[in-house]
Parts: structure tokens; sequence; C-alpha cells
């Protein structure tokens, strides 16, 4: 898994291992999958141009999580949403196993996933169904109440628990704003930037980089809204290529939290965009003419 493989890039090169493509691995991933993972690491300013780490990524070292998700960390300490960004990532380290849905009793399970929805997408939602949980003293009767699975949430409290104990060693105050909901979002993107994608005239979305058609995940609190641009955590594949636990973003934040990335004439999406006018395109012109470096990154691969 390329996620994980970034953790362990990051990793090495916390302990001084440079040279990775020559490195003993007892299970040598492909050389292209290695030079993909130090490209995301690059493009999430963990490494410098000379691919050494950076003064972020050797925090982002600190945190036992895939990069993107520690690079949310780091942005929300500067929005100052340290705990809701902490129990987001919490509520995403369950593998989407938070909802379950007996088919005997589909319609309720339906109707009490809505009731948890949050204006935003699907991260809101996440730690509004966890706020909740906390609320009721961490209630197993509530999570059978509300078709919960209160293994997944018992399992989110560690991830949070143990993420909280690390914040000391990497000198992060646990800050809290539950209701600047643009600031946790703009943390996710921080870590996601490049998994975006916008709507099309014709109601379909197509992602901004390296651009495919996907769709908005049934179970998403956005689906049926058709956001004109969204950020989601991951792809998967059934019948249709579906984005899973998304959030509603806006093109200005991309340039806020990701300038050496997109650029705003990437971002003009009034109609629809020639080829090769992409973010692909865009990042090519990123910092210190070196932007090819994360304009290679094929993280929807």
């Amino acid at each position: 898994q390329r996620s994980n493989l970034g953790h362990v890039v990051l990793m090495l090169k916390s302990i001084g291992i440079d040279d990775l493509l020559h490195f003993d691995f007892m299970d040598p991933p492909p050389p292209e999958t290695l030079i993909k993972a130090l490209e995301q690491l690059y493009a999430l300013s963990a490494l410098n141009d000379q691919g050494d780490l950076t003064k972020i990524g050797r925090r982002m070292a600190e945190f036992p999580m895939d990069p993107m998700l520690s690079k949310c960390m780091m942005a929300a300490e500067k929005y100052k949403c340290v705990d809701e960004v902490i129990t987001i990532c919490g509520m995403l380290g369950v593998d989407n196993a938070v909802f379950y849905r007996p088919k005997e009793k589909g319609l309720h399970a339906d109707n009490a996933r809505k009731n948890f929805h949050k204006v935003g997408g699907d991260h809101l939602t996440l730690l509004n169904v966890y706020k909740q949980w906390e609320e009721t003293g961490f209630s197993l009767n509530w999570c059978m109440e509300n078709y919960l699975q209160n293994r997944s949430l018992k399992r989110a409290r560690d991830i949070r628990e143990q993420l909280v104990e690390m914040l000391e060693k990497v000198e992060i105050e646990q800050t809290s704003n539950a209701n600047d909901i643009d600031g946790i979002r703009k943390c996710v993107l921080s870590g996601f930037f490049y998994h975006t994608a916008r709507l099309r005239k014709d109601g379909s979305y197509v992602t901004v980089k390296h651009p495919h058609t996907v769709e908005i995940h049934p179970q998403s609190a956005l689906f049926g809204q058709q956001p004109k641009l969204v950020c989601y955590h991951e792809l998967v594949l059934t019948t249709k290529e579906y984005m899973r636990q998304m959030i509603e973003v806006k093109p200005e934040w991309l340039l806020e939290v990701a300038p050496h990335f997109y650029q705003s004439k990437d971002l003009d999406f009034k109609g629809k965009m020639p080829k090769g006018h992409g973010a692909a395109a865009g990042a090519a012109g990123g910092r210190g003419g070196t932007g090819s470096a994360a304009a290679a990154i094929d993280v929807d691969a």
C-alpha cells in the first residue's frame, strides 16, 4: 500500500537513511512506487528539493500514520482545531466501519445515519458521531440504537488517545474550535489537496488531477447535493469508482493550503477545462522550478 510506504519512507528519512533505492528491504517495493512515495512527501512539504526532511517532515514522522493525515495534524495547529482533527483522524482510522446496516432494518439504519449528517461533508459527520458518543458516556446501548459499531468507535477512541499523548512530543497545543467548520475542512484539504474532484455540467465528477470520472458514494452526507468542488479521503471501485469520506471545499482554499501545487487558472471551474489545463499541468510550474516532482505524483492511480 502506497500510504504505508509513505510513512515507511518518512521513518527511514528521520533516522538518517537517505539512499532508499539501495536500502536492504526484506521485501523491496518496486522503485517506481518508492519514487512516487518520495514525490508525495515532497508535495506534502515533508521533503525539500534535495529530498531531505523539512522541519514539518520531522514532526510528521513522529505520528504513526499516513503522512497525509499527519499533514492534517500540522495544519490543525495553524487553524487552532487540533482536538477536532485528532478525532477525525481516529474515525478515519477504522476503515469505514463506523455504521452498520442490517438487511431487515435497512430503512431504520439509513435514517439513523442521516440524523448524524452535518453540513460540509463526511469528516464533519464522523466528528459529530464521536462527539455524541462521548456525550453519552461512550454508551453501548446508544451505539446499538443508532446502528453504530461500538468496537469501531472504541478503536477510534484508542487511536485518538494515542495521538493526544504524542502532541506534547511534537509541541502541538491541543486547541479546539468545533464551530470553525471551514478551518476543520482546510486542515483535511491540507493533507488531501490532490484528492479533489469537480462537478461537470452533466452532473458527474471528474478528478482535478489526472482527470477521470468518479461518483459521490451513495452513503455520503453530500450525496444528491452536487457541490461544485470536493475533497475525498479515498476512491473505492465497485460498479463505479466512488469517492468515500468527502467534504465540500472552495477553489480558493486550494490556493491557500497548496499554492505550490495549484495555480488560480487551474481553478476556474466556470466552464469545462480544456485538456492540459488541470492541476497536473499547473503543478509543473511549482516551487523553485522543481514542481515536476509534485506534478508526477499519481495518488489516484
